[in-house]
């Protein structure tokens, strides 16, 4: 699908390391990331970055930390630096790898199709596994790597996805129309949980991250998490652009969920800003997707009685009145009206298209003889061999497309530029944001713009010197 939005997808991974605790995750995740023996560029620059900026118009004075990620952060028994502690890597192919809170985070390039979004989350997942094999190389110790959101000891980390939105839209606007797909989509985005880490005990779930949202909407992410964050960073020009950064879904395995979770926020984001987006207001959203993710009936309705199939019709409904769609578009839709039958009338169809579906199926299967929980974790293990999605993927169960995926290219947005530096002219990039570059010229630095909305050079091969580059650069943002 293709509707024209800038969207990345960021993964915090699960990391297990054989002999470790959970004092040596921030030194573990360090070292892993620095395993990566692929072309890279040090150097990301922090400058720009404001978390602390709310798309309501304040600033918070500060960010709250998750109590328990804070017991393991400040216990780590080895004193880094604030850049060695993330060893942050800038990729070539435009995306960025680094250590997020003793997690390895795996950022893509941004993206204006959707399939080359997917792609690139795939790419993620060959990193990883070449880093799981350089890091047991260079310290000895086996490890595992879960693409999931939960440790199932009280700790979560995200899958974020950021889309690029006009300022014109306006927060209200926005929220009014992305809030009812949060909670909706989870029916078919859901990566599925054994059991629960708060509230009533449950034997399953839809959500991974349902458990740990407290609010409708703040700025937070790492503790008080809410189901719409308002962070205000918009890596652009904020009097043009903000970005949505969306903290609540769940890291998917099947590739097909999560493009049609991207498909079905950029079908919102259109809404909005058209003016066209269906209106749901939710009393209490926290305990509506909380009641959808561990609903046993399958009806899936939030606390006012309204059921997320009843939401979703109306957004594809809205799409096909209201929206401009485009041959994939159309299919898009096609393909969600189709899953949300299978879902709704219980087919075994469903289990290739819906993780959700598919972990449940392995739960039954498994029933009795593991506990629920290594089940979950081994569905999401990135191990080939051992890793249950692969094993319903070689029974040709699930799709598996993540022996086709070694990217090295950017996708044709602003990405291509950062790429196409790092590439040709390393010695002469001093510092990478998502916005800039900063080049050495002569015996100085320039720092150059990369606007979100600038496409890909049109011929680089006549680009042939750094001064070049930036001539054009500037030429394409004139």
């Amino acid at each position: 699908m293709n509707l024209g939005l800038l969207t990345g997808i960021e993964t915090e991974y699960g990391l297990f390391v054989e002999g470790r605790t959970p004092t040596d995750q921030v030194e573990d995740a360090a070292e892993f990331v620095r395993s990566h023996l692929g072309p890279s560029f040090v150097g990301w620059n922090y400058d720009h970055e404001s978390p602390r900026n709310d798309l309501r118009g304040f600033k918070l004075e500060r960010l709250s930390v998750d109590p328990e990620d804070w017991k393991f952060e400040s216990g780590s028994r080895v004193r880094q630096s604030d850049a060695a502690v993330r060893s942050d890597r800038v990729m070539h192919n435009g995306g960025r790898y680094y250590n997020d809170h003793g997690h390895p985070e795996y950022a893509t390039p941004e993206c204006l199709d959707t399939a080359d979004l997917v792609c690139h989350d795939l790419a993620g997942h060959a990193t990883l596994r070449h880093c799981a094999t350089q890091f047991t190389e260079r310290t000895g110790r086996r490890c595992k790597v879960y693409k999931n959101n939960t440790d199932f000891h009280g700790a979560s980390y995200g899958t974020h996805e950021s889309y690029l939105v006009p300022r014109a839209v306006g927060f209200e606007a926005l929220y009014a129309a992305v809030m009812p797909m949060l909670v909706a989509r989870t029916i078919l985005c859901g990566a599925g949980k054994a059991c629960a880490e708060s509230g009533e005990p449950c034997d399953f779930q839809l959500s991974q991250r349902a458990d740990f949202f407290m609010e409708s909407a703040n700025a937070e992410t790492l503790y008080r998490r809410p189901i719409f964050n308002t962070r205000d960073e918009p890596h652009a020009d904020p009097r043009k652009w903000m970005r949505l950064h969306v903290i609540s879904g769940d890291a998917n395995m099947n590739p097909n969920a999560t493009a049609r979770k991207v498909s079905l926020m950029h079908i919102a984001l259109r809404l909005a800003e058209a003016g066209h987006a269906p209106r749901w207001p939710l009393a209490d959203p926290v305990r509506a997707i909380r009641q959808i993710s561990r609903d046993t009936t399958r009806k899936f309705e939030t606390p006012e009685g309204v059921s997320a199939y009843a939401i979703l019709d109306s957004y594809l409904e809205a799409a096909v009145q209201h929206l401009d769609l485009c041959s994939r578009g159309r299919e898009a839709l096609d393909e969600i009206a189709r899953v949300m039958n299978w879902v709704r009338s219980l087919d075994d169809q469903a289990i290739g298209a819906v993780d959700w579906v598919a972990k449940e199926y392995l739960l039954r299967a498994f029933s009795g003889d593991l506990d629920g929980r290594a089940v979950d974790l081994a569905y999401c293990d990135l191990d080939r061999d051992e890793g249950l999605y692969y094993g319903l993927a070689a029974a040709g169960m699930v799709p598996d497309l993540d022996d086709l995926v070694e990217l090295t290219e950017a996708p044709p947005t602003r990405a291509a530029w950062r790429a196409l530096a790092l590439e040709r002219w390393p010695e002469a990039v001093r510092a990478v944001t998502w916005s800039s570059l900063t080049l050495a010229v002569g015996s100085g630095e320039i720092e150059v713009a990369l606007p979100p909305d600038i496409a890909a050079p049109p011929n680089p091969e006549s680009i042939l010197s750094v001064e070049d580059f930036i001539t054009e650069l500037e030429r394409c943002n004139a």
